[in-house]
């Protein structure tokens, strides 16, 4: 495991996440290229799914309330391996 810390505090002061595993309707965020080489712009597309999957412990802080963080958590993207997501690094 690596050391994680803050440079510094959010309005929420640097706390730490246990690792944990658990299921809920999650989010993917793709970025869609639209057509052209030049001045060409990136459209955000996002997908859902619900499965088992872990998250890491993580140290963090953040500009959003404390309270918020845990019931809006299902809104957030995550990233993980898809072929192993209970066992993901991320």
């Amino acid at each position: 495991m690596v050391k994680q810390f803050t440079e510094g505090d959010g309005k929420a002061a640097s706390h730490v996440h246990p690792a944990v595993t658990h299921s809920h309707d999650h989010y993917h965020v793709t970025h869609h290229h639209e057509a052209g080489i030049i001045g060409s712009e990136f459209e955000h597309r996002a997908y859902w799914h619900t499965h088992e999957h872990n998250h890491n412990e993580l140290t963090h802080s953040h500009d959003y309330d404390h309270e918020d963080e845990q019931p809006e958590h299902a809104k957030e993207a995550h990233v993980h391996d898809h072929a192993h997501p209970t066992e993901s690094p991320g």
